[in-house]
């Protein structure tokens, strides 16, 4: 007969050993945690009944089902995404975010999937022809809080006001009633708010500033990178991205084709 301490070691063992059989993948590596703002439509949005939508998102479920992981998309403001990654309260950032060389200090950026360009929205009547007319004194810019449109505002013209907001329908309010001179944000965007401004505003579409968008990863994670990296190059040999195009970009693709830039995705 064993006796209770003998008894109580091998109980200890069984545990242990039945820890041991469980899958790595049985906890939270089980869920791909993605951080994302969920108010820069096509791009990530929701749908009407609330639910996530958009160009990004159904990146994210591919990206899910090629990681064998169930996705979380994990809505944010643009501005906590990168200190939630660090914190570890998400695994990825999908969320059109431009790589750039300040961000890459702190987190690391998949190979890019998306290649745009800052771009400007003035009003309608206005005399600003280009970024250079933002340089003349007593100009006031608006950026989306976080952005590198307001980070190349805050770079190259401080001496302009400046007005920053987390909603950039905020920013284009702000131009379509007179109190800001420019809303400096992607092109694509810029494209899509002077076509439902037209009233009231204009698009300044030549990009001044060329940007690539990428996935952003903890840093120092070099198999989840790896992983990414692959996925992306899986899904461009499968048109993904060209079959995203056709489904959330129909029209700004055409414009695009139109004046000899090419499309955003690839």
């Amino acid at each position: 007969m064993l006796d209770r301490r003998h008894f109580l070691v091998l109980v200890a063992c069984v545990v242990a050993s039945g820890c041991s059989k469980k899958p790595s993948n049985s906890s939270a590596g089980d869920v791909l945690r993605v951080g994302m703002d969920l108010s820069y439509p096509p791009f990530e949005m929701q749908d009407k009944a609330g639910n996530p939508d958009g160009v990004g998102v159904r990146m994210a479920e591919a990206l899910a089902i090629q990681l064998g992981r169930k996705l979380k998309i994990v809505p944010m403001e643009f501005s906590g995404l990168i200190p939630a990654l660090k914190t570890g309260n998400i695994d990825i950032i999908l969320s059109s975010m431009t790589a750039t060389d300040e961000r890459r200090q702190s987190i690391d950026f998949s190979n890019p999937y998306a290649f745009t360009g800052l771009a400007l929205l003035v009003g309608k009547n206005s005399d600003i022809q280009s970024i250079e007319d933002l340089k003349k004194p007593g100009r006031k810019i608006t950026a989306k809080t976080g952005t590198t449109g307001e980070i190349w505002a805050i770079n190259q013209i401080p001496q302009a006001g400046r007005v920053v907001f987390e909603d950039q329908a905020a920013c284009v309010l702000e131009v379509a009633q007179g109190r800001a001179d420019a809303f400096i944000y992607d092109q694509l965007s810029i494209y899509k708010y002077a076509e439902e401004n037209k009233a009231t505003t204009r698009g300044l579409l030549k990009p001044f500033v060329e940007e690539s968008w990428a996935i952003g990863i903890a840093k120092g994670n070099t198999e989840l990178l790896g992983k990414v990296n692959a996925f992306l190059d899986d899904f461009r040999k499968q048109n993904g991205f060209e079959k995203l195009g056709e489904q959330y970009l129909k029209d700004e693709k055409k414009f695009l084709e139109s004046v000899g830039i090419p499309f955003i995705l690839r």
